[in-house]
C-alpha cells in the first residue's frame, strides 16, 4: 500500500522542472481515507479530491480548469473518470475520496469525452501553435496531445471569438481573448489568491467571456497587476510581455524577492543569465506562490542602463568622477579613511549597513567598522522605521521580533491593523489576511486614513479607529483601560506568564480614570463608544491578532507604542499560539535581518550589548581584534557630529540617507561636510551625488546570500547571473577591510552565514545546507528548535515572565497651531518601494509617475484649492511643492503623502523629532500649512539644478563648468 500526504520539497530546484500541479488544494485532516486508483491502493487525508489523490500517486487525469491553488471547479469536465458503482462520469476534481472507492482514469468511454470536450474547444481557437508565444508551455496544447486529439470535426467557419481584440494597456502582460477557453482560472485566481475580485466573467453560453471591471481595458480596472491571473492561465490569453519578446526560458533558479518584509520566493526564469520572467515559487513558505506587482514584474532595474559598473572616484563633489579598477577604487577609500583617523581620531569615521543588503553583506559591514574601524559608529536604516520595534519588544516579550508565522493569521478570529497599509506595502500577505477576513475574522484598523483593507470585498463590519495623528499611546492606554476596568483581561495568562509585582504596578497605573475613553475622547478624536467596542473585540476574541506597522514606530513615542501593544496582548492572553501575536510588519526585504546583524552602535549580532564583557569576549576570540565597549554613533549623531566638524568618513552600503532621512536639509548639509564619503550602491541615488567614492553594487540577482523577512524567515538568495560590475556586495567589503589592515577572507558567503551561527545564539543551527534542507528557517534555530521556531513564547518568554511596560503619554512637540495647522503624515504606494530608486526605472512608473498630497475636501475649499493643483506644504523645517489630491480618506486637518520621488522633498519638511528611546524620526505627525502656489520651492529648485550637474559629473563633464553649475546651486 502506497500512503500519500502532501509532499513538500525539501530543497530548492536549481533547474527549469515545472512545478507539480496536483490539481485541487490539499487537504488537511487526521483521518485517512484509502481507495483504489487504477488498480494502485491510495491513502490520502480525508476531503481530497480523487483527482489530486491520483496525483500523488502519479497517475495523471488530464485537466484545465483546475489548479492546486485554487478551489475545484469543475467545468472543463476533461477530469471525468469512472466511478465502480457509480452513474455518469463524475469530475474527479469536484468529487472527494471515499473509503473502498475504485477509479478508472483510462478507458475507451473516458477517451472519448475527452476528445469530445477538446474538440470543442479547439474548435473557437487560433491554430497558431508554431507563433505562440506559449508555445511550449501551454496547458491546452498539452492536453490536446494528451487525449489524442487529431481533429476538428466541427470546422473553424462557424460562430467564433478569434477576432476578439488584445489589450496591451498593461505595461506587463497582454490579454488575448481569442485565445480564452472561459475557464475561469484568472478570475478565481483573483477571487481566491489575490481577493481583488477585479475580474469577471460577462454573458452566458457562448457569449461568456472574462473581463476586467465592467468590461475596461486592464489598466483602467481594479486589476492591481499581481500576476495571479497571468499565472493562472493555461494558454496565452494571458501572457507576459517579457516572454512574448524573448520567448520561453529554459531554465530556472529558485531565489527571494529583495523588495518588502514579506520576503516571497521566486522562480527566477531564465534564457542564459538573463532573466526572461520571475514567476512565484508554490514551496515559499512565505507567499505559497503568490506575488506582487513588484516581485513578479519589476525586476528590470536590474539590468538598466543606469546601473554602475565601475568604481569611480574624485577628490571633491565638484570634480568629475574618474573612472578607476577595483584595486585603486578601494586603495583611494583606504587611504582616506586612514589618514582621516589619524588626523580626527578613531572615532571620526563610521559605517552605515543596508536593509535590503543580504545578513552576510549587512554582517561584515558591522564587522568592518567595530574590527577595523575600531569603534561602534554602525547604523542601518532600520533605525528610520523599526529600531522601537526592537526596543519595546525587547523590553517586554524578552525578543526584538515579531512572535509569528504569516500563516498564523488564517487562525485569527480578530485583525487588528494598527499603523500599517498592508495592501500596499505588504500586499502578498494582505491577500492572506482578506482571506481570513472573507472566511468570517472581524477587522479593526487603527488609522487617520482610510485603508483599502477596510474595502475587503465579502466582508462586511470593519471598524475604523481614525485617530488623530501623535495620539497612538494614548489609544492603546485607552484600550487596555476598557479590558482591564471590564474585567476582560486573561487572568490565567497574566498569573503564569507574567511578573506580579510589574503587572499590578501597570494594572494601577493603566486604571487611572484619564486613560478611560471618554477622557481620552478629546485627545484621540476618536469617541468613547467606538474604543469601547473595539477593545471589547479584541478581548473577547478566542484569537487576537495586532499587526503593526511605520505608523507605530514612526513616532515620538514609538518604544512606549511597541510596549503598549505588547501590553494589550499579554493582558488578553495573546501570546503563545497561533492565530494571535504581536507582528511588526517590516518595510523593507531585509530590516529584520539587519537588525539581528548587530548593525545598531549598541548591539552585536543578535542583540547581544556591546557592553557585556562575555559578549565581547567571544567576538574578540572569533575577530582577533579588541571591540570597544562603549555604543557608537546613531546615524542622527553622525549628521549631527559632521555639521559640527567632528566626524569626517563614512561608508554608506546600499542605503540612501539623503533621501529617506528626515529634515533633508540638515542631512545634505552633514554629507556636504564629510571629508570623504563612500557610497556602494547599484544607481548613483541621491547620497551618492555627496560622494567622493562610488562602489558599484550587486543586485538580488547577482549575489548570493540569505534575508530575513518579517515573520523572522530566513530565505536563502541566489545568484542568477554574474555581477554586473565584478563583484558582490560582500566582496567589496572583504577587499576594504584588507586594505584597511583588517585581514578578512571568505570564498563563499555560506562561511560568513557559519561564522554568524557560531557567533549568534539564534542562528546557532542555520547552515546553507540546513536552508536547502528545510527551505527556509525561522529563528531562533538551536538545539532545541533544530528546525526553527514559527511560533514565539509559547511556553515562556526569553527573559522569563512578561514584563509590563508603563506607558505614558506624551504630547507630541508636532502640534497644530494657528501657523501650522494641518498635521502631515506619509506612507507608501503599493506600485513604489521605498526610495523608488529600483521601481522608478521599470515600468511601475505607469502607476505612481509623481509624488502627491492628499487633503480633506473641507481643507481644500478653505484654502480654495482644487484636485491637481500645484499646493506648497510648509513645516518648522523647510518648504516643498506638490500636486493636490482632493481626498476623504483622510479626515479634515489631516494631510498625507508618500515619498518615492526624490524631486518631491517629502523629507525637507519632516522635522528632527524622534522617538524617546531609539532616535526613530517622528516621518507620521509633521505640523505643516498648505496652500496654493505656482512654482517649485527653493528647495526643489536647487535640488534640480545639483542633479543635473552631478548627472553631467557622472558623464565626465568639464571641471570648470561643474563648478560654476555648483555654485548656483549653493545660492
Amino acid at each position: 500500500m502506497l500512503h500519500y500526504y502532501d509532499p513538500k520539497q525539501t530543497s530548492a530546484p536549481q533547474h527549469f522542472l515545472p512545478e507539480r500541479d496536483y490539481g485541487t488544494p490539499a487537504r488537511l485532516s487526521e483521518t485517512l481515507v484509502s481507495l483504489e486508483i487504477d488498480g494502485v491502493e491510495v491513502t490520502v487525508p480525508e476531503g481530497t479530491s480523487v483527482l489530486r489523490a491520483a496525483a500523488l500517486a502519479d497517475i495523471n487525469i488530464p485537466k484545465l480548469c483546475a489548479s492546486d491553488n485554487l478551489e475545484a471547479f469543475g467545468s472543463c469536465r476533461l477530469c471525468a473518470v469512472q466511478i465502480e458503482g457509480r452513474r455518469g462520469l463524475p469530475a474527479s476534481c469536484t468529487t472527494p475520496v471515499a473509503a473502498g472507492m475504485k477509479v478508472t482514469t483510462q478507458n475507451a468511454r473516458l477517451a472519448k469525452l475527452r476528445r469530445n470536450v477538446m474538440e470543442l474547444y479547439i474548435s473557437d481557437h487560433p491554430l497558431d501553435c508554431l507563433t505562440c508565444p506559449a508555445n511550449g508551455d501551454c496547458e491546452l496544447q498539452d492536453m490536446a496531445g494528451a487525449v489524442g486529439l487529431r481533429e476538428v470535426r466541427y470546422g473553424f467557419e462557424g460562430e467564433n471569438h478569434l477576432d476578439a481584440e488584445t489589450d496591451d494597456s498593461n505595461p506587463y502582460f497582454s490579454f488575448d481573448p481569442s485565445k480564452c477557453i472561459v475557464c475561469s482560472r484568472c478570475v478565481r485566481a483573483c477571487e481566491e489568491v489575490q481577493g481583488t475580485f477585479a475580474l469577471t466573467i460577462e454573458g452566458r453560453g457562448f457569449e461568456s467571456k472574462v473581463a476586467a471591471g465592467q468590461s475596461e481595458a486592464f489598466m483602467d480596472s481594479e486589476c492591481v497587476s499581481c500576476g495571479a491571473c497571468v499565472q493562472a492561465c493555461p494558454t496565452s490569453t494571458l501572457m507576459e510581455k517579457s516572454v512574448i519578446e524573448q520567448g520561453q526560458p529554459e531554465h530556472s533558479v529558485v531565489t527571494t524577492c529583495a523588495y518588502c518584509g514579506v520576503g516571497c520566493s521566486f522562480k527566477a526564469e531564465m534564457q542564459g543569465d538573463r532573466v526572461v520572467r520571475m514567476v512565484p515559487y508554490k514551496g515559499g513558505d512565505a507567499n505559497h506562490g503568490h506575488s506582487c506587482v513588484k516581485g513578479r514584474f519589476a525586476f528590470g532595474y536590474a539590468t538598466h542602463p543606469d546601473r554602475l559598473k565601475t568604481p569611480m572616484i574624485r577628490e571633491s563633489i565638484d570634480q568629475p568622477w574618474r573612472e578607476v579598477s577595483w584595486e585603486e577604487a578601494i586603495a583611494f577609500a583606504a587611504e582616506r579613511l586612514k589618514a582621516i583617523q589619524a588626523k580626527y581620531g578613531r572615532e571620526s569615521i563610521g559605517g552605515i549597513t543596508s536593509s535590503r543588503c543580504t545578513n552576510e553583506e549587512t554582517y561584515l559591514v558591522q564587522k568592518l567598522v567595530r574590527a577595523a574601524f575600531g569603534n561602534n559608529n554602525t547604523d542601518t536604516c532600520a533605525r528610520v522605521c523599526h529600531s522601537p520595534t526592537g526596543y519595546g519588544l525587547k523590553t517586554t516579550l524578552g525578543e526584538s521580533a515579531g512572535t509569528q508565522t504569516f500563516d498564523s493569521v488564517m487562525k485569527a478570529d480578530i485583525i487588528m491593523v494598527i499603523g500599517a497599509n498592508p495592501t500596499d506595502a505588504h500586499p502578498v500577505f494582505a491577500s492572506q489576511m482578506r482571506r481570513r477576513l472573507r472566511q468570517g475574522a472581524e477587522l479593526i484598523v487603527v488609522d487617520p486614513r482610510r485603508i483599502d483593507l477596510l474595502k475587503t470585498p465579502h466582508h462586511r463590519g470593519a471598524q475604523h479607529i481614525a485617530l488623530r495623528p501623535g495620539t497612538n499611546v494614548a489609544m492603546i492606554n485607552a484600550l487596555a483601560h476598557v479590558v482591564i476596568s471590564e474585567g476582560l483581561e486573561d487572568r490565567e495568562f497574566i498569573a503564569e506568564r507574567c511578573d506580579a509585582a510589574g503587572y499590578q504596578a501597570w494594572r494601577e497605573f493603566i486604571l487611572d480614570p484619564r486613560h478611560a475613553p471618554e477622557n481620552v475622547e478629546a485627545i484621540t478624536g476618536v469617541s468613547a463608544e467606538q474604543v469601547r467596542r473595539a477593545a471589547r473585540t479584541y478581548a473577547q476574541a478566542p484569537n487576537g491578532a495586532i499587526y503593526y506597522g511605520l505608523g507605530v514606530t514612526e513616532h515620538s513615542q514609538g518604544s512606549s507604542m511597541v510596549m503598549g501593544i505588547a501590553n494589550l496582548a499579554m493582558a488578553t492572553g495573546n501570546i503563545g499560539r497561533e492565530g494571535v501575536g504581536v507582528n511588526p510588519l517590516r518595510g523593507q526585504n531585509n530590516v529584520q535581518g539587519s537588525c539581528d546583524m548587530g548593525s545598531f552602535p549598541h548591539e552585536l549580532p543578535g542583540y547581544q550589548h556591546v557592553g557585556d564583557p562575555a559578549v565581547r569576549e567571544r567576538f574578540e576570540a572569533a575577530w582577533g581584534v579588541p571591540i570597544d565597549d562603549e555604543p557608537g554613533l546613531r546615524i542622527p549623531n553622525m549628521f549631527d557630529a559632521a555639521v559640527a566638524g567632528d566626524f569626517k568618513a563614512l561608508y554608506v552600503q546600499g542605503e540612501d540617507i539623503a533621501q529617506s532621512d528626515p529634515n533633508t536639509q540638515h542631512v545634505e548639509l552633514a554629507l556636504r561636510s564629510l571629508e570623504c564619503l563612500i557610497v556602494q550602491d547599484i544607481f548613483l541615488n541621491e547620497t551618492a551625488k555627496f560622494a567622493h567614492v562610488l562602489l558599484p553594487g550587486s543586485s538580488f540577482l547577482e549575489k548570493d546570500g540569505t534575508f530575513t523577512n518579517a515573520e523572522r524567515r530566513i530565505n536563502r538568495v541566489r545568484k542568477v547571473m554574474p555581477p554586473l560590475a565584478g563583484k558582490q556586495d560582500w566582496e567589496v567589503t572583504v577587499d576594504l577591510a584588507n586594505a584597511l589592515g583588517y585581514p578578512m577572507h571568505y570564498d563563499h558567503p555560506s562561511q560568513i552565514m557559519d561564522e554568524i551561527a557560531g557567533l549568534t545564539p539564534s542562528f546557532a543551527g542555520v547552515s546553507y545546507a540546513r536552508l536547502d534542507e528545510l527551505g527556509s528557517i525561522q529563528w531562533p534555530c538551536n538545539e532545541v528548535h533544530p528546525k526553527g521556531t514559527p511560533t514565539m513564547h509559547i511556553e515562556d518568554f526569553p527573559i522569563g515572565l512578561g514584563q509590563f511596560a508603563i506607558t505614558d503619554y506624551v504630547e507630541s512637540d508636532e502640534l497644530s497651531n494657528r501657523r501650522f495647522p494641518l498635521l502631515l503624515t506619509t506612507g507608501r504606494i503599493l506600485s513604489q518601494y521605498n526610495v523608488g530608486a529600483q521601481t522608478r526605472r521599470t515600468h511601475n512608473q505607469a502607476w505612481h509617475d509623481e509624488d502627491v498630497l492628499e487633503l480633506h475636501p473641507s481643507d481644500a475649499e478653505l484654502r480654495g484649492v482644487r484636485d491637481g493643483d500645484w499646493v506648497g506644504i510648509t513645516s518648522r523645517a523647510g518648504q516643498t511643492v506638490l500636486r493636490a489630491r482632493v481626498s476623504d480618506r483622510m479626515p479634515p486637518g489631516v494631510v498625507y503623502t508618500t515619498f518615492h520621488h526624490p524631486g518631491s522633498g517629502a523629507n525637507v519638511i519632516t522635522t528632527d523629532s524622534s522617538d524617546w528611546a531609539t532616535n526613530c524620526p517622528e516621518y507620521k505627525v509633521t505640523a505643516v500649512q498648505v496652500e496654493k502656489v505656482s512654482q517649485p520651492s527653493a528647495w526643489q529648485r536647487q535640488f534640480q539644478t545639483f542633479d543635473r550637474l552631478q548627472l553631467e559629473l557622472l558623464r565626465g563633464g568639464a571641471k570648470d563648468e561643474a563648478g560654476q553649475a555648483l555654485s548656483g546651486a549653493r545660492e
